[in-house]
């Protein structure tokens, strides 16, 4: 009768058997690999493939196969192989046509931007894969901001002014930022403020009187941080006059002030102007702030 071919023996360092009774114990690992760590102790012991299959339920061919892999890579033989997954069915011309067609054009239909379905049904590209695609590139045709450009032809000039100012700052002068933070409203408590303590934090109480509201001036000192304030029930050109001589009590007599506001009508009244006139150590820079809506 003719004999097979003789299986090479398996034989375990030390290390290797406390280690594959590590997995085989374990209940952290897939229950797959402690199986297979089961397998090489039982044919390490000297078990055939067939009486190792029968007694785990499963066949020779599978005890076999561990068996060869460990005999050939050890116990990292024992872990699945990484699988190259499948392949991408869209390719990088595809995803290019639709990043330049979300970016540079407009539906057929008349709507104002690609949505997901519409770029989809247009370049036949799933709904899922467009999706993915738009967060992996931060396009959101859904969405816009406002923006105002500033028709001062002087603006350039102004900005360089003013940001020079902040960079380095004339010696012997004060830069003040000011601006007024109208519709302030003032409201009162209707109960004493309970203070913090040890165990809780401070309390106040969920309603509330309203006294109307108020115009908050503020100029914020870019050198130190600090911030002089004072409130008018409106804002008129008189309250900013009022506010200008605070400030200009506050500051040592010594120092020039250079104060940047914006062009708010009120900044450049007549009668603001005619008090700058006699103050030569004030100094007013206007600009236009612009920023994203």
């Amino acid at each position: 009768m003719a004999m097979g071919r003789p299986k090479a023996e398996l034989v375990l360092t030390q290390a290797e058997e406390t280690q594959l009774q590590s997995m085989a114990r374990s209940r952290s690992l897939p229950a797959a690999l402690s199986l297979r760590a089961k397998f090489m102790l039982a044919c390490a012991a000297g078990e055939p493939d067939s009486s190792v299959a029968l007694r785990f339920g499963t066949t020779n061919a599978t005890v076999g196969k561990w068996r060869s892999r460990f005999l050939a890579q050890r116990i990292s033989g024992l872990y699945d192989e990484l699988r190259p997954g499948k392949p991408r069915s869209i390719d990088d011309e595809r995803i290019a046509e639709l990043i330049s067609k979300t970016l540079h054009t407009k539906p057929a239909s008349g709507a104002t931007h690609w949505s997901v379905r519409s770029i989809a049904a247009e370049t036949g590209i799933s709904n899922t894969s467009v999706h993915r695609y738009f967060r992996l590139f931060g396009l959101q045709p859904h969405r816009t901001e406002s923006f105002k450009l500033s028709t001062d032809a002087f603006f350039i000039e102004k900005l360089r002014d003013v940001v020079g100012l902040y960079l380095n700052p004339p010696d012997n002068a004060l830069v003040l930022c000011v601006d007024e933070k109208s519709q302030c409203q003032a409201l009162e408590r209707t109960q004493p403020m309970l203070p913090m303590g040890l165990g809780y934090i401070e309390g106040v109480t969920h309603d509330y009187k309203r006294h109307g509201t108020t115009t908050l001036f503020a100029a914020l000192n870019v050198l130190n941080g600090s911030v002089l304030t004072q409130c008018k029930p409106r804002h008129p050109h008189q309250e900013f006059l009022s506010f200008l001589r605070q400030i200009d009590h506050a500051v040592p007599a010594n120092l020039d002030i250079h104060c940047i506001v914006d062009n708010y009508a009120t900044h450049k009244h007549p009668k603001v102007k005619a008090w700058l006139a006699l103050r030569p150590r004030w100094n007013l820079h206007f600009i236009q702030l612009i920023a994203p809506g």
